[in-house]
């Protein structure tokens, strides 16, 4: 467990899926996230997928529920790690939107920082997100995150294209942003 002062990270248990199938399945969220068009998703299908990770687990990705006031208010990982390079993507959501701009998906991506420079001795966190999703973007830039490039017009969301961002940071920027706390 990865505990802050407002969200604590844990593992997915299989009674969190009927949460996350609903965050999941709500339009609003899932154009926040951005990326492909979303499409509904049944739970026995994301109750199958994740019965097969917890039998067979996997090297290059971690999940975690994001729990604020003993409730599961969304879900964030790490995926796509390369042990070789050091380096991997974080993904985040924060379902209820009643959690939304208070500060919560920031702590939570603090802590999945902290959690693989310092934890999984990974050196690189990069992402993309859609220009769009401005509280997401400030989320990222407080945690030291820097546009590194972008793509124009690339992601289509609700009607028009957007362009995608592509962020990142090095473990000695995020070191150094912690000014003696490493």
């Amino acid at each position: 467990m990865l505990e802050g002062e407002k969200v604590t990270l844990r593992a997915v248990e299989r009674e969190d899926l009927e949460r996350l199938w609903r965050f999941r399945n709500d339009l609003e969220v899932e154009l926040a996230g951005g990326g492909d068009p979303p499409l509904p998703v049944c739970l026995e299908r994301m109750r199958t997928k994740s019965d097969r990770e917890a039998s067979e687990g996997s090297r290059d990705k971690t999940d975690f529920v994001i729990e604020a006031d003993g409730e599961c208010i969304g879900h964030c990982g790490l995926s796509n790690i390369d042990v070789a390079a050091r380096h991997c993507e974080p993904g985040i959501t924060i379902g209820d939107r009643e959690y939304w701009g208070r500060g919560y998906g920031r702590e939570a991506v603090g802590l999945l920082l902290d959690y693989a420079f310092r934890v999984r001795n990974l050196r690189r966190m990069w992402l993309e997100v859609h220009a769009e999703n401005k509280r997401a973007i400030r989320a990222y830039r407080a945690c030291g995150f820097v546009e590194e490039g972008r793509v124009r017009e690339h992601i289509w969301l609700a009607g028009r294209y957007v362009d995608n961002v592509i962020m990142g940071v090095l473990r000695e920027e995020w070191k150094a942003s912690l000014a003696g706390d490493w």
